[in-house]
């Protein structure tokens, strides 16, 4: 089975081995998930997102992909409700 690869490793290459790295990769997987469950994207798949799917668009810096996601999240500059 072909495992999928990840922001911090290019396809084809293979992640260090060792208990020392798996339980940094679900300490990390754990981190994304709570992060995406309180609305908070993550930079590296964004990234990964732009370089495969839009490759000819620029790409936010780190702090603008952050100011970004919070006006989405909360309605615009002003933070007032839409609805």
């Amino acid at each position: 089975m072909k495992q999928a690869a990840s922001p911090q490793f290019p396809a084809g290459a293979q992640p260090p081995a060792g208990p020392k790295y798996a339980l940094r990769r679900f300490f990390t997987g754990v981190r994304d998930t709570a992060n995406l469950m309180i609305g908070i994207p993550s930079y590296e798949a964004y990234c990964q997102h732009m370089a495969q799917r839009h490759p000819d668009l620029p790409v936010m810096s780190e702090a603008e992909f952050f100011r970004n996601r919070q006006e989405a999240r909360y309605c615009g500059r002003n933070g007032g409700r839409c609805c």
